[in-house]
């Protein structure tokens, strides 16, 4: 199973008491440019997820390196090019809605990304999550200051979502980037719903997941009311089909193929792959021929959806557009 996939469900095993995803003191006045002059420049004082402060002597960050790939997307869209990108290949490959505009230091995995690579880089700002080891957050702190955003919270994960975009914008001086995204973004699912409304699909029952192969065996990944797409579905007016517990981060389960047998027979069912990695298309592969799956009522019914790769299923609110599109096209056809 590569590490990707496991990312999230790993990550969430850890337990984490954190407090809201940050505020900050003194905050830049935005600038245009992605991060504001370093001459004229005010200190920034920033708390993190963690409640730690974080300031920033010399005002908004420009060299900032970012150890996951929402962190990354939210810095492009903000209109900052990061230095240094955990695993620039796996980005480019499951990141599709924010290309990367330079060529910046790939400095290793996201789960033990390189000490001396993003000390190198001399950035100004390194921004982690919670996902992170704290080991290796404080080994980063003894160099550059570290801002670390709670990674996904199952109690509210659009509104985790956005309070991490405002912190990144406020650490580099892009609130008014930051503000016009989280409009175009409300004004996506205004349309998206009012898509499904017309099509008559409005409070459809939606089932998300993802898959993976392992030794030959499935798993299957549900992705509940309180994982990110599952919130996004719920603003679109859609009902999340699964009855699964989900963990309290990221708001995925467990299942198997028998496990889907518990859907309601008027489920839609969605999912997104890869091609460019096999194990994560068990749904086209594996599954193709197998009894239970080909049983199922939605598959019968042709209610099945793949979506475009290169969605990033845990990515921020340029990701969930693109996720939006790809829904409403992929239900309303």
């Amino acid at each position: 199973m590569t590490r990707l996939l496991l990312t999230a469900a790993v990550a969430t095993a850890a337990t984490l008491t954190l407090a809201a995803c940050g505020t900050t003191e003194d905050a830049a006045d935005d600038d245009d440019k992605g991060g504001a002059g370093k001459g004229a420049a005010q200190p920034i004082t920033l708390t993190d997820s963690t409640g730690k402060k974080v300031t920033l002597e010399d005002g908004p960050a420009t060299k900032v390196v970012g150890t996951e790939w929402n962190v990354v997307e939210n810095l492009v869209s903000l209109g900052v090019d990061p230095v240094g990108v955990a695993d620039v290949k796996g980005y480019n490959t499951w990141d599709s809605a924010v290309p990367l505009t330079n060529e910046p230091e790939d400095i290793g995995t996201r789960g033990e990304p390189s000490i001396d690579t993003i000390a190198s880089l001399n950035p100004d700002l390194i921004i982690a999550t919670s996902d992170l080891p704290e080991s290796a957050v404080k080994q980063l702190s003894e160099r550059t200051p570290v801002l670390t955003l709670r990674s996904a919270d199952a109690s509210d994960p659009v509104g985790q979502m956005t309070e991490n975009l405002d912190l990144i914008a406020k650490a580099t001086g892009t609130t008014d980037r930051a503000e016009k995204l989280k409009k175009d973004f409300d004004t996506k699912l205004d349309e998206g719903r009012k898509a499904l409304d017309d099509a008559g699909l409005g409070g459809g029952k939606v089932a998300f997941a993802d898959g993976y192969v392992v030794s030959n065996q499935v798993s299957i990944r549900p992705f509940t009311s309180g994982s990110l797409l599952g919130g996004v579905n719920e603003r679109l007016g859609l009902e999340n089909a699964w009855d699964v517990k989900g963990d309290k981060d990221y708001g995925l389960g467990s299942t198997d193929v028998e496990g889907l047998t518990k859907l309601p027979e008027d489920t839609q069912f969605v999912y997104i792959g890869n091609d460019k990695d096999e194990a994560s298309t068990p749904f086209t592969g594996e599954l193709k021929d197998d009894s239970v799956w080909k049983s199922l009522p939605f598959v019968k019914a042709g209610d099945v959806h793949r979506l475009d790769d290169g969605i990033w299923m845990f990515g921020s609110v340029e990701s969930m557009n693109q996720y939006v599109d790809a829904l409403v096209g992929a239900l309303t056809k």
